[in-house]
Protein backbone atom coordinates (compact mmCIF):
# COMPACT_ATOMS: atom_id res chain seq x y z
CA UNK A 1 0.00 0.00 0.00
CA UNK A 2 1.39 3.39 -0.91
CA UNK A 3 0.59 6.87 0.42
CA UNK A 4 -2.02 7.39 -2.29
CA UNK A 5 -4.31 4.48 -1.37
CA UNK A 6 -5.99 3.13 1.74
CA UNK A 7 -6.88 -0.51 2.33
CA UNK A 8 -10.33 -0.96 3.88
CA UNK A 9 -11.86 -4.29 4.87
CA UNK A 10 -15.57 -4.75 4.30
CA UNK A 11 -17.42 -5.44 7.55
CA UNK A 12 -20.00 -7.54 5.67
CA UNK A 13 -17.96 -9.93 3.49
CA UNK A 14 -14.35 -9.37 4.62
CA UNK A 15 -13.10 -8.30 1.18
CA UNK A 16 -10.10 -5.97 1.21
CA UNK A 17 -10.76 -2.86 -0.88
CA UNK A 18 -8.05 -0.46 -2.07
CA UNK A 19 -9.43 3.09 -2.10
CA UNK A 20 -7.59 6.12 -3.53
CA UNK A 21 -6.92 8.52 -0.66
CA UNK A 22 -8.41 11.46 -2.52
CA UNK A 23 -11.72 9.55 -2.91
CA UNK A 24 -12.09 8.39 0.70
CA UNK A 25 -14.82 10.99 1.32
CA UNK A 26 -17.01 9.83 -1.60
CA UNK A 27 -18.63 7.11 0.52
CA UNK A 28 -16.88 4.13 -1.08
CA UNK A 29 -18.62 0.76 -1.26
CA UNK A 30 -17.23 -2.77 -1.28
CA UNK A 31 -16.30 -3.96 -4.74
CA UNK A 32 -17.77 -7.41 -4.02
CA UNK A 33 -20.97 -6.92 -2.01
CA UNK A 34 -21.58 -3.18 -2.59
CA UNK A 35 -21.99 -2.44 1.15
CA UNK A 36 -20.65 0.99 2.29
CA UNK A 37 -17.12 0.71 3.68
CA UNK A 38 -16.16 1.94 7.17
CA UNK A 39 -14.11 5.08 6.54
CA UNK A 40 -14.57 6.79 9.91
CA UNK A 41 -11.02 6.15 11.16
CA UNK A 42 -9.59 7.62 7.94
CA UNK A 43 -11.52 10.84 8.20
CA UNK A 44 -9.90 14.16 7.48
CA UNK A 45 -11.41 15.36 10.77
CA UNK A 46 -10.60 14.18 14.29
CA UNK A 47 -13.21 11.82 15.72
CA UNK A 48 -14.50 11.91 19.29
CA UNK A 49 -14.13 8.65 21.20
CA UNK A 50 -14.67 7.61 24.79
CA UNK A 51 -13.16 5.22 27.30
CA UNK A 52 -15.11 2.28 25.89
CA UNK A 53 -13.79 2.79 22.34
CA UNK A 54 -10.19 3.55 23.25
CA UNK A 55 -8.85 -0.01 23.15
CA UNK A 56 -10.47 -0.87 19.81
CA UNK A 57 -9.66 2.42 18.07
CA UNK A 58 -6.22 3.20 19.50
CA UNK A 59 -4.44 0.26 21.11
CA UNK A 60 -5.07 -2.33 18.39
CA UNK A 61 -4.58 0.07 15.46
CA UNK A 62 -1.80 -0.76 13.02
CA UNK A 63 -1.57 2.91 12.04
CA UNK A 64 -0.08 5.63 14.23
CA UNK A 65 -2.78 7.30 16.34
CA UNK A 66 -2.76 10.83 17.71
CA UNK A 67 -5.11 11.34 20.67
CA UNK A 68 -6.06 14.83 21.82
CA UNK A 69 -7.13 14.91 25.48
CA UNK A 70 -9.18 18.08 25.83
CA UNK A 71 -11.96 19.79 27.75
CA UNK A 72 -14.76 22.05 26.48
CA UNK A 73 -14.05 24.70 29.13
CA UNK A 74 -10.32 24.86 28.34
CA UNK A 75 -9.37 27.97 26.31
CA UNK A 76 -6.04 26.42 25.29
CA UNK A 77 -7.86 23.32 24.02
CA UNK A 78 -10.06 25.51 21.84
CA UNK A 79 -6.94 27.28 20.54
CA UNK A 80 -5.37 23.94 19.59
CA UNK A 81 -8.57 22.55 17.97
CA UNK A 82 -7.98 24.10 14.54
CA UNK A 83 -4.40 22.82 14.53
CA UNK A 84 -5.64 19.30 15.32
CA UNK A 85 -8.16 19.62 12.47
CA UNK A 86 -5.32 20.58 10.10
CA UNK A 87 -3.19 17.65 11.29
CA UNK A 88 -6.09 15.25 10.67
CA UNK A 89 -6.58 16.62 7.16
CA UNK A 90 -2.87 16.61 6.28
CA UNK A 91 -2.30 13.07 7.53
CA UNK A 92 -5.63 11.45 6.54
CA UNK A 93 -5.02 7.82 5.69
CA UNK A 94 -1.64 7.75 7.43
CA UNK A 95 -2.44 8.80 11.01
CA UNK A 96 -5.72 8.35 12.87
CA UNK A 97 -6.70 11.36 14.97
CA UNK A 98 -9.08 11.07 17.91
CA UNK A 99 -10.25 13.42 20.65
CA UNK A 100 -11.20 12.44 24.20
CA UNK A 101 -13.20 14.86 26.32
CA UNK A 102 -11.64 14.50 29.79
CA UNK A 103 -14.76 15.91 31.46
CA UNK A 104 -16.90 13.09 30.08
CA UNK A 105 -14.35 10.28 30.09
CA UNK A 106 -11.94 10.01 33.01
CA UNK A 107 -10.67 6.41 32.94
CA UNK A 108 -8.37 6.72 29.92
CA UNK A 109 -6.85 10.11 30.89
CA UNK A 110 -6.21 8.75 34.38
CA UNK A 111 -4.63 5.58 33.00
CA UNK A 112 -2.17 7.63 30.93
CA UNK A 113 -1.40 10.19 33.63
CA UNK A 114 -3.02 13.16 31.92
CA UNK A 115 -2.70 15.97 34.45
CA UNK A 116 -3.05 19.02 32.24
CA UNK A 117 -4.91 19.77 29.04
CA UNK A 118 -4.51 20.03 26.18
CA UNK A 119 -2.36 16.91 26.03
CA UNK A 120 -1.56 14.92 22.91
CA UNK A 121 -0.42 11.30 23.03
CA UNK A 122 0.96 9.57 19.97
CA UNK A 123 0.46 5.80 19.89
CA UNK A 124 2.15 3.28 17.64
CA UNK A 125 1.51 -0.45 17.85
CA UNK A 126 -0.54 0.06 21.01
CA UNK A 127 2.15 1.94 22.92
CA UNK A 128 2.40 5.64 23.75
CA UNK A 129 5.55 6.80 21.94
CA UNK A 130 5.29 10.56 22.44
CA UNK A 131 3.54 13.03 24.75
CA UNK A 132 2.94 16.69 23.91
CA UNK A 133 1.45 19.03 26.50
CA UNK A 134 0.10 22.52 25.91
CA UNK A 135 -0.49 24.49 22.74
CA UNK A 136 2.08 23.52 20.13
CA UNK A 137 2.42 24.73 16.56
CA UNK A 138 1.30 22.56 13.68
CA UNK A 139 4.93 22.37 12.49
CA UNK A 140 6.09 21.06 15.87
CA UNK A 141 3.37 18.40 16.04
CA UNK A 142 4.06 17.30 12.45
CA UNK A 143 7.81 17.16 13.16
CA UNK A 144 7.13 14.76 16.02
CA UNK A 145 4.64 12.68 13.98
CA UNK A 146 6.80 12.12 10.89
CA UNK A 147 9.31 9.65 12.38
CA UNK A 148 6.42 7.34 13.34
CA UNK A 149 4.76 7.18 9.92
CA UNK A 150 5.61 4.18 7.76
CA UNK A 151 7.24 5.18 4.50
CA UNK A 152 5.89 2.15 2.61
Amino acid sequence: MNDETILLMCAQCGTKNRIPKQRIHERPVCGKCRIPLPVGAYSDRPRDIGDSEFHKEVLVSRDPVLVDFWGPHCAYCRMLASTIDQIAANFAGRVKVFKINVEEHSRTPSQYGIQGIPSLLLFKNGKAVDRMVGVLSRDEIERRLLPHIDKS
